[in-house]
């Protein structure tokens, strides 16, 4: 069974948020308002690199 996580803080966003699970292949993201819709699976490394360059801005 997959479990998404929305972030916290997503009430104070407008309702703009994405969820993310762990998933076998790596990190599913999905939109929070379409949670049927469409899915993104990135490799660890990929998401910690994403996170990583995030956290710099």
């Amino acid at each position: 069974m997959v479990v998404w996580r929305k972030a916290r803080r997503s009430d104070d966003m407008g309702g703009n948020c994405i969820e993310l699970a762990p998933m076998p292949d790596g990190v599913g993201i999905r939109d929070s308002k379409d949670p049927d819709g469409p899915r993104l699976i990135i490799g660890r490394s990929a998401f910690q690199a994403f996170t990583t360059a995030l956290k710099r801005h």
